[in-house]
C-alpha cells in the first residue's frame, strides 16, 4: 500500500485548519473494508464540519463524506454484511463516518455502493451525495408530480443542476435562483424554465408573477438565512419549505405562528443520513440516481483540485466560485 496521506482538520476554523499529513491505515476490523480512494467529492457540508457549525468530535480528525475507490481488503464479517463484495470492486459512498479526505481509509462494508460499469469513479464521487440528496428531496421529502411548479434556490450548484434535470424528467416546471448571469445561463442550459437573480430581483415577487399570484407548492432552500423569508413568501397555502442547507448562515429562530399567518405552511429540515439510514434505503436511493443518469441526467464536474490542495478548494466553494460538482483527486 502506497504511503497513506490525508487532510487533517486540527481545529474548527478557516481553510488554514486543513493540513496535508501522513496517516496510518490499519487492517480492516469486523464489518469493515480498506479502500484506496480514486476521487473524493467536495460538498458544502464539509465546510460546516470544518467551521464547527456541525462540530466534529475528537479533533484532530479527517473530514469528508463522499468518495469513490477500490476495495483493497475485507475485514472479518464484511462479506456477510455486504454480500457479493470482494477485493478489487469499484465502489462509492456518501455519508458518515467522516474521513473521505484521504488516499486510503476504513469504511463499513454495508454502506458501500458497487458502481455500474458505465459510471466512472470521478462521476460517482461527484454524484453520490448530491444525487441521493436530489433523490430524497424530490421523491420522498416532497414528492413532486408532473405539472407542478417548484422553486429551487442555488440552481447552478451541484445539487441544483442535478435536481433541475430530474425535475424536468418528472415533468415539472422549474424556477431557480442564481447569483450571477453566468450561473443563470448555465441553469437555463440544463432545462431550468426561469432563473431569478436573487441579488438583483425580489425573489418572492417574481415567483408570484410567474405563478399568476398563486405561489409554489414547494421551495427547496440550501442557502439558509438570506433566502428564508423569500422562500416562505413564495409558497402557496399549505406549501412546504424544504430547508436543507445554510450556505449563507443558519436560519434564525422564528415564531411558528408565522406559518399560520402565511397560509398554514410546512417547514422541514431533512438530512441525507435520515433518508438513507438503512442499507436498503441507501441502495435504492443510489439505484434511482443511476437510473436517472441512464435516462439522460448529466453530472457536471466544475473543478478538480489535488487532494493536497483541499484548503484552496474550500476557499473557492465558500466564495461561490464553483458550479456543478467539484472533486479532490489523490495524487
Amino acid at each position: 500500500m502506497k504511503n497513506p496521506k490525508a487532510i487533517i482538520l486540527h481545529a474548527h476554523g478557516g481553510p488554514e485548519s486543513l493540513r496535508w499529513e501522513d496517516i496510518d491505515v490499519p487492517s480492516p476490523g469486523p464489518g469493515e473494508v480498506r479502500l484506496r480512494h480514486t476521487a473524493v467529492g467536495l460538498n458544502y457540508i464539509d465546510v460546516y464540519h470544518r467551521t464547527g457549525l456541525y462540530p466534529v468530535p475528537g479533533l484532530p480528525a479527517v473530514i469528508g463524506m463522499e468518495a469513490a475507490g477500490v476495495v483493497e481488503a475485507l475485514g472479518p464479517e464484511a462479506a456477510s454484511r455486504a454480500p457479493g463484495l470482494k477485493t478489487g470492486d469499484r465502489v462509492a459512498y456518501a455519508g458518515p463516518p467522516l474521513g473521505a479526505y484521504a488516499t486510503h481509509r476504513l469504511y463499513p462494508a454495508d454502506r458501500l455502493v458497487k458502481l455500474p460499469d458505465d459510471v466512472t469513479d470521478e462521476t460517482a464521487a461527484a454524484v453520490m451525495l448530491q444525487g441521493m440528496t436530489a433523490e430524497y428531496l424530490l421523491h420522498r421529502t416532497f414528492k413532486v408530480e408532473a405539472g407542478q411548479t417548484v422553486l429551487f434556490h442555488a440552481i447552478a450548484g451541484g445539487v441544483g443542476l442535478l435536481a433541475c434535470q430530474w425535475l424536468k424528467q418528472i415533468g415539472a416546471r422549474v424556477i431557480g435562483t442564481a447569483g450571477t448571469p453566468e450561473k443563470a445561463a448555465l441553469a437555463h442550459s440544463f432545462g431550468c424554465d426561469h432563473v431569478i437573480l436573487y441579488g438583483q430581483e425580489d425573489v418572492a415577487a417574481r415567483v408570484r408573477e410567474l405563478t399568476d399570484g398563486k405561489g409554489v407548492p414547494v421551495v427547496y432552500d440550501s442557502v439558509g438565512a438570506s433566502t428564508f423569508q423569500a422562500s416562505l413568501d413564495s409558497l402557496a397555502p399549505r406549501g412546504m419549505l424544504v430547508s436543507f442547507g445554510n450556505a449563507s448562515g443558519p436560519v434564525p429562530p422564528f415564531d411558528p405562528g408565522l406559518l399560520a399567518q402565511k397560509g398554514s405552511l410546512y417547514v422541514t429540515r431533512p438530512s441525507l443520513m435520515a433518508y438513507t439510514a438503512s442499507a436498503d434505503e441507501l441502495q435504492q436511493s443510489a439505484a434511482a440516481v443511476f437510473r436517472a443518469m441512464a435516462q439522460g441526467m448529466k453530472v457536471t464536474i466544475g473543478k478538480r483540485f489535488p487532494l493536497s490542495e483541499t484548503a484552496a478548494a474550500h476557499r473557492a466553494l465558500e466564495a461561490r466560485q464553483t458550479t456543478g460538482s467539484c472533486l479532490l483527486l489523490p495524487e
